[in-house]
């Protein structure tokens, strides 16, 4: 799982039907200030996101077309939630 924003969306004329009734969403993986960001990546949104959300996303192939309800899907990542707020504490 992954935490990221949503900060945009792709537009296609011809999709995949496995994509059908679904956006593809550009989300950009968020990191703490020690760590290097990841590069954004494409999701199919399960959760009616938009740009600006902070998102949920699953990143495991398997999990991702259990989440679809479909065995065969071409999907890799999936956004399963939109997450209200994140708060963390470090510990030394």
């Amino acid at each position: 799982m992954i935490v990221g924003k949503v900060v945009g969306t792709v537009v296609t004329t011809i999709s995949h039907p496995h994509y059908k009734d679904r956006k593809l969403l550009v989300v950009e993986p968020l990191h703490m200030q020690d760590e290097t960001a990841g590069g954004d990546f494409l999701a199919l949104d399960n959760s009616h996101a938009g740009i600006g959300d902070t998102v949920l996303v699953l990143r495991e192939g398997n999990g991702a077309r259990q989440v679809m309800n479909n065995p065969d899907a071409c999907v890799i990542s999936v956004i399963v939630g939109i997450v209200d707020s994140v708060s963390v504490q470090y510990t030394e």
